[in-house]
């Protein structure tokens, strides 16, 4: 059992500090699996370098009438496949190393699932929750303008991301659509996704993320004849993607006993619902404090012996140092990039079974794209058929998966890469390279 800590106590999750960069971690795994599959080297040096990447300055007026300066980022990475997809983070330590990362994981995602979306990300440098409601309205349309055409509902269509929900993608739909002609209005309402439900947004994209994951982790149990009514896990993070996989693994019976986000670590080896929890942390920005709970700390939390580890928070939170003192049997990835290569070999040294980031958190942008569609066809879908389609959709991509990782006797990460790597490689071949 966890070591306990006084409730006085205050435990702050510790960010660990970056040796690499996150880009660096992800050009190693392309670099690696390039390797393995001998991908056209003409094609790897497309792949290799992002199309676009786009930084805007811009003041804001702040509720007492001062200016303030801010920076955002927006990588558009890859569009083979389609327009540029991706979402917008809010964040004291966004910056375009980690953008350029972000939206380079998307382009793979949109493959490895078969949509026609290529890759992108957004995001502007700034705590959010040293902001005022009004400071954040202003801060997001004045970085929607900023960005101008470089957005557009058939070119870069944005999605909520970390720090970020639908309020701010209807400010920023508002605020695009009144760059346009009136008559264009109509036919852009899919410029961005993740939009209010009344906006044109669709069912079940708040739990998209989640519902991903626990499809991904529902398949692995089949493959493995994996009781999850017995199953333990704990998460990291406890936003919308931690939260909502930690309701639906309750559904199936499993039992969570530990939780992290940035406030601190919580344990409950008999249980904690997940339900409360979501509820209190809505009330309480955060997981410290659960009355139903014990806190305790940062490596008490990793140690925690469990079936499932979610971490769904920030990159390289499983490091060399982390990963050793992880008791699990299978890591599945809801946030990206939470594994960084030292992470990656120890848990392959051990045995340790990793859903890797994009395969396990592509849901988002498989519902994302059935509301692109649900937009350009003025439909209205019910949420049997957005789950049902989801569930397709991520099932095809486990497979497609693991029947790589047996192909090339490889890691599943590795072997997610080869499979969206694999299907650019082919629309690159039939399309040719101009001129």
């Amino acid at each position: 059992m966890p070591t306990a800590i006084p409730v006085t106590t205050k435990i702050r999750t510790r960010t660990p500090t970056r040796k690499a960069s996150v880009y660096d971690n992800v050009v190693r795994q392309f670099n690696r699996a390039a390797d393995l599959m001998d991908l056209d080297e003409n094609i790897r040096k497309i792949l290799a370098t992002p199309v676009n990447e786009i930084t805007v300055h811009f003041p804001v007026k702040m509720d007492d009438g001062r200016i303030e300066m801010f920076t955002g980022f927006r990588v558009q990475h890859n569009n083979t496949l389609g327009p540029f997809k991706g979402g917008i983070r809010f964040h004291q330590n966004a910056d375009l190393d980690e953008v350029k990362a972000l939206a380079t994981w998307m382009t793979w995602k949109s493959a490895i699932v078969d949509i026609p979306f290529g890759g992108a990300k957004g995001g502007i440098r700034f705590d959010p929750s040293k902001h005022s409601q009004a400071e954040l309205e202003r801060i997001t349309r004045r970085f929607t303008w900023a960005l101008g055409q470089n957005i557009g509902p058939e070119y870069d269509i944005p999605a909520p991301d970390v720090n970020t929900n639908a309020q701010i993608m209807a400010w920023m739909l508002d605020t695009y659509l009144t760059s346009i002609p009136p008559q264009d209005r109509g036919r852009c309402m899919h410029v961005v996704t993740g939009k209010p439900v009344g906006l044109g947004g669709s069912l079940g994209r708040e739990k998209a993320t989640g519902q991903g994951l626990m499809f991904c982790v529902e398949e692995w149990a089949k493959d493995r004849s994996f009781d999850l009514a017995k199953a333990s896990y704990t998460v990291q993070g406890f936003g919308n993607v931690g939260s909502w996989a930690a309701r639906l693994m309750d559904q199936h019976g499993s039992r969570l006993v530990a939780a992290e986000d940035v406030t601190g670590a919580i344990s409950n080896p008999a249980g904690i619902d997940a339900e409360e929890l979501t509820k209190y942390v809505k009330d309480n920005r955060g997981v410290y404090g659960f009355p139903k709970a014990v806190p305790v700390d940062h490596e008490a939390f990793f140690s925690t012996e469990a079936d499932i580890f979610i971490p769904a928070a920030l990159e390289n939170q499983i490091t060399g140092q982390t990963a050793s003192m992880l008791r699990v049997k299978m890591v599945a990835e809801g946030a990206n990039g939470p594994t960084d290569p030292f992470g990656d070999i120890l848990l392959r040294k051990s045995g340790v079974d990793v859903l890797p980031d994009i395969l396990a958190n592509s849901g988002g942008v498989v519902v994302s794209y059935f509301e692109w569609l649900q937009n350009k066809r003025s439909e209205y879908w019910d949420l049997d058929e957005v789950d049902g389609k989801l569930h397709r959709k991520i099932v095809a991509a486990y497979q497609r998966v693991r029947n790589a990782a047996k192909e090339y006797d490889t890691d599943w990460r590795t072997a997610a890469y080869t499979v969206a790597l694999a299907r650019l490689q082919k629309v690159y071949e039939a399309r040719g390279v101009f001129p």
